[in-house]
């Protein structure tokens, strides 16, 4: 039954019904007139995860009303989790061409994510350059072409260049802070998520950004708000719940990935975080994601609660 749903879902990021169950989906959207394209989305309840929108041609609309703003080129949009997704081609205008990413964070980005301009909680930067969107547009386009090679690593790869993408945008925003995370707890960061099923030592972590012990974990808790063993712990709890929704690999085996080889005690740490058991958030994110209708009656799933609407 899993495997079968897993196949009737949408394959085409471009089309509503697609499942967005990865940390990390990239694309570029080219809406031309009455094209296949050309239809509005409406995501009432937004998405599990951040879009990144870079629009390179054309005009976008976003909302309606009194909140409507056109997208030109070098336009940056960030939709937060839940936040209303309404966008299309601006009636202004033949085409719109955007970039976009979609991602699942890691947990030091939070200051990263926290643009200054809004519209009903959609973040909002323009380049002032052709310079700049060249340079944007390039950092999009390398961070598609890593997600889609299929080499080892291609998604921690992508990460990184989404990182870097990021961090520039945070260097054009004029609002942004001068200081951001120091880059010792960043490296930490990085360096306990690429080995969470190991049993790194506070030591091991300290001695490879080369900081003390004691002083990495006051900078940790002063800077991410808890302590490094906690942090761990989230972020193996993240992985797991991604695994559990996109692969069918047994709880014991997503427990050994994450870094539980009992998998009991994994099963009691999930079910403390999450408030379910790991086999009852699988069922549950199957119900949830492909409901028992007849495929027929409904032809696009409703992941993300997307809507279309054709011109």
């Amino acid at each position: 039954m899993y495997h079968r749903m897993i196949q009737d879902q949408q394959q085409n990021p471009l089309l509503p019904g697609y499942s967005f169950n990865a940390y990390l989906v990239a694309g570029m959207t080219p809406i031309l007139a009455d094209g296949p394209l050309d239809f509005a989305i409406d995501r009432p309840g937004g998405m599990k995860g951040f879009i990144l929108n870079l629009t390179v041609k054309g005009q976008g609309k976003v909302f309606d009303g009194e909140d409507t703003f056109y997208c030109n080129p070098g336009d940056l949009l960030l939709f937060p989790p839940k936040a209303r997704h309404l966008y299309s081609r601006s009636a202004n205008a033949d085409s719109w061409y955007h970039r976009w990413v979609y991602f699942r964070p890691r947990a030091y980005w939070a200051d990263w994510l926290e643009w200054h301009t809004k519209t009903r909680d959609v973040g909002r930067l323009s380049l002032p350059n052709n310079t700049l969107l060249l340079e944007f547009d390039r950092l999009f386009a390398n961070i598609e072409q890593t997600q889609k090679s299929g080499r080892r690593f291609c998604e921690e790869l992508g990460m990184n260049l989404l990182e870097r993408l990021l961090l520039r945008a945070m260097e054009e925003d004029p609002q942004s802070p001068q200081k951001i995370m120091d880059p010792r707890v960043i490296e930490a960061c990085q360096f306990i998520t690429g080995n969470l099923a190991g049993e790194l030592r506070i030591d091991e972590v300290a001695r490879h950004v080369c900081l003390s012990p004691s002083r990495l974990a006051h900078l940790f808790r002063e800077q991410v708000g808890i302590n490094i063993l906690r942090w761990r712990e989230d972020q193996r709890v993240i992985r797991a719940k991604l695994l559990l929704q996109t692969t069918q690999e047994s709880i014991a085996t997503i427990g050994r990935v994450v870094g539980y080889d009992d998998q009991l005690y994994f099963s009691r740490v999930f079910r403390k975080r999450v408030g379910v058991s790991p086999s009852d958030f699988r069922r549950r994110s199957v119900e949830i994601n492909y409901p028992a209708k007849p495929y027929k009656s409904h032809p696009w799933p409703e992941q993300e609660n997307a809507v279309a609407y054709h011109f």
